[in-house]
Parts: structure tokens; C-alpha cells; sequence
């Protein structure tokens, strides 16, 4: 799997992806929420985004 997502994409979606989770928590019914929190922070900590490889993008320079 070639890493697809770059340091500042990363940082995003380790950002939102937080906010999403914890907002979705709080929020009892936020279990879209949840799951959306949780895809972005997999995305981020594996560098790897499918939804980027389906449309060819890369935000990783190296």
C-alpha cells in the first residue's frame, strides 16, 4: 500500500477526525459521526486514503 496522503492532509484529518469523534460521543446518535471520525483518523495514521487512489491524487511529496 504506497502512502498517498501527505503531512499536512495527515494533520487535518488527524484534527478532524478527533472532533468528529468526540463530537459524535457527546452527542448520543452520532454513530455517522463516529464512524466518519474514525475513518479520517485510520487515514491519517496509515498515510493511505482509497478514496485518493480511486481519482489517482497524492498529497505525499516524498
Amino acid at each position: 500500500m504506497e502512502k498517498n496522503v501527505g503531512s499536512m492532509d495527515r494533520n487535518i484529518r488527524f484534527g478532524a477526525g478527533a472532533v468528529l469523534l468526540i463530537w459524535g460521543l457527546v452527542f448520543k446518535g452520532g454513530f455517522l459521526l463516529i464512524l466518519l471520525g474514525i475513518a479520517l483518523l485510520a487515514t491519517g495514521y496509515l498515510n493511505f486514503c482509497p478514496a485518493y487512489k480511486l481519482i489517482g491524487m497524492n498529497t505525499n511529496k516524498s
